[in-house]
């Protein structure tokens, strides 16, 4: 129903301000344009779609390994986090031709744009679940003389899975636009293989708006896949004992 009110108000616009097509296509318009492209759109997401999973994925050890550290002790966090804070304040376009110079253009520096675009929402949800444990429980293990590295792995590690998986979800949303940020900056297009990014820039350039609403589509396609599939691990690890997933819950 709520998709039906926005194809009609879409159209209405249209005709109201009887707006040309380059500027604003109808959805017919982007479907048949996305048809037409489909092989290079196609091909554009699966490039895009690796370099994101390969950002995504680093972005995830790197940010487990960050909130393990940073949970060690308050004055660990108090020294280190802001200089993480720092770094997620800093645009990535300002970074993206360091990147560039150090790491090269190509897949390893679009992972690396998407890594540095999911990290930040990985470390503070995980760190958050990590200092979050029951302090009950806490006192139980420290009365049984549990090591440093029980506590953590035994009880403050499984306690922050749901704040872990929220944060990794997060990061599942802005890896595909990581991504695609990373090809129209640091990507290229040797061989052919242009990700979604490149196309973006090469409609643009050709004023081919249908088409360029169309590579949207599909970044948005992408998008879900990626949320779906952190969905599906979240259902996975908790719908047997966490509350959000409780049985009477529609």
């Amino acid at each position: 129903m709520s998709g039906a009110v926005f194809f009609g108000i879409w159209y209405a616009v249209k005709t109201g301000v009887n707006a040309s097509d380059w500027l604003l296509p109808t959805p017919g318009q982007i479907l048949q344009a996305a048809w037409s492209e489909r092989v290079r759109l196609l091909a554009a997401a699966k490039t895009t779609a690796i370099g994101a999973v390969g950002g995504f994925m680093l972005a995830t050890v790197l940010g487990v390994s960050a909130a393990l550290l940073l949970s060690l002790s308050r004055s660990v966090r108090r020294s280190l986090y802001p200089w993480l804070l720092a770094l997620q304040m800093t645009p990535v376009i300002v970074l993206t031709p360091i990147i560039q110079l150090w790491i090269g253009s190509g897949t390893p520096g679009i992972v690396t744009v998407t890594c540095l675009i999911s990290f930040f929402p990985i470390v503070a949800n995980t760190v958050q679940g990590l200092i979050s444990a029951d302090m009950n429980h806490v006192a139980l293990f420290r009365m049984c003389n549990a090591s440093r590295s029980q506590e953590l792995f035994l009880l403050r590690v499984p306690a922050a899975l749901p704040h872990f998986l929220t944060g990794l979800r997060i990061a599942a949303t802005l890896a595909p636009v990581g991504a695609i940020f990373g090809e129209y900056m640091v990507g290229n297009s040797s061989g052919g293989s242009g990700g979604l990014g490149f196309l973006v820039y090469s409609y643009n350039t050709q004023i081919k708006i249908p088409a360029l609403f169309a590579t949207a589509l599909m970044s948005c396609a992408l998008g879900f896949v990626f949320v779906a599939a952190v969905a599906g691990l979240n259902w996975a690890v908790l719908h047997k004992w966490h509350d959000s997933f409780e049985q009477n819950d529609h």
